[in-house]
């Protein structure tokens, strides 16, 4: 038993073989091999060696159009800063109540600012004006080079400023019209002024488009002021035109007396406006009416078919008459010549050709 453990003992000694020492050549292998990996290849310190490559330049932008040596987006956005100066102005006004500083047309501009015209959808119109000058401000200075809308590319700005300005006119021409047809006699220098600003913002940025390129957008712009006009006329289908503060006093009735000299002309014409039923709607207080009546002088203002609308005074408590109501008169003074409506003080020439009138053997007095 004792010599098989022997035997046992001495079979599981360690084998000199397991803890033999590397040779020379093995270690001189490996001393190679962790050299190679500790120095850098030969590829390696070329690309260390390479210099950075410089990020790619932005291309330079070509140089906007201009007029008279100004860039159009210079000139849009002072044509705007002062669009924005002006309906601030009147934005303050209306908010706050106060008069208007009409120098040029004295009351009749206050009449217009503050009569149901000067409200769209609910919103004072010089608001509106103050937002899209505003808007068209920041716009050009972005396209001029200040970082105020970041996210917009020169094509997104420009085409945006086309559409603002197309809006901006279309709505101008349309107040232009309203102007001239609800409030004929009475002038606004304010309306006159953004009306010629808004023009400008259209022209200016035709130009910046130009002639050719602009037509590609021809379309839109149709569709924007098309849309434009609609809504409008949506906002001022019950709209009144009423002067400021009838409501608050009672103007009596009046008669303003007739200066001038009829010609033979005028009484001929007074006499066959007569004959043939035409008619003149007038006002009492209407400047144009009495200068119309001059035009025609005494004797032939007398032979007129003249319809006075507020033959009981005109403020509180004083209404139109039927007669005027029935007529759908849009100021004064109204013609109503064989169909024909004729708006505002007309000249003799004007209501001989539209009443089919000839002289015979008269001439009008120079």
């Amino acid at each position: 038993m004792a010599t098989i453990s022997a035997a046992l003992a001495i079979s599981f000694l360690p084998s000199p073989t397991r803890f033999a020492v590397p040779s020379s050549s093995s270690r001189i292998k490996r001393a190679a091999r962790f050299r190679c990996c500790a120095e850098p290849s030969s590829q390696e310190q070329e690309t260390s060696a390479a210099p950075p490559t410089p990020p790619p330049e932005k291309p330079e932008r070509a140089s906007p159009p201009s007029l008279l040596g100004i860039s159009t987006s210079t000139w849009s956005a002072g044509v705007a800063g002062l669009g924005f100066l002006e309906t601030g102005y009147l934005t303050y006004l209306k908010l706050t109540g106060s008069e208007a500083f009409c120098p040029i047309s004295g009351g009749g501009c206050g009449d217009i600012l503050d009569s149901d015209y000067s409200v769209v959808f609910g919103i004072p119109l010089p608001l509106v004006g103050l937002v899209a000058y505003g808007l068209v401000t920041a716009l050009s200075l972005q396209e001029n080079g200040a970082d105020l809308l970041p996210g917009l590319d020169d094509l997104d700005i420009r085409l945006t400023l086309l559409l603002l300005a197309t809006s901006m006119a279309t709505a101008s021409a349309y107040f232009l019209y309203i102007l001239s047809t609800k409030f004929v006699g009475l002038s606004c220098s304010y309306c006159l002024l953004s009306a010629f600003l808004s023009f400008s913002l259209l022209f200016i940025r035709v130009k910046d488009f130009g002639f050719k390129r602009i037509q590609k957008f021809a379309g839109i712009q149709v569709a924007v002021a098309v849309i434009i006009a609609l809504a409008l006329t949506n906002s001022y289908s019950s709209a009144t035109t009423q002067l400021k503060g009838t409501d608050d006093f009672v103007l009596e009735p009046y008669e303003t007396e007739i200066t001038t000299e009829s010609s033979p002309f005028a009484i001929s014409l007074a006499r066959h406006l007569h004959s043939i039923g035409a008619k003149m709607y007038g006002a009492f207080w209407c400047s144009h009416c009495n200068e119309q009546k001059q035009m025609f002088g005494r004797e032939a203002t007398k032979i007129l078919d003249y319809v006075e609308c507020f033959p009981n005074g005109a403020g509180k408590g004083k209404k139109m008459t039927q007669e005027c109501q029935a007529a759908g008169l849009e100021g004064f003074p109204t013609w109503f010549i064989n169909g024909k409506v004729l708006s505002g003080d007309q000249e003799l020439e004007v209501l001989a050709e539209a009443s089919g009138f000839v002289a015979e053997g008269t001439e009008q007095s120079k």
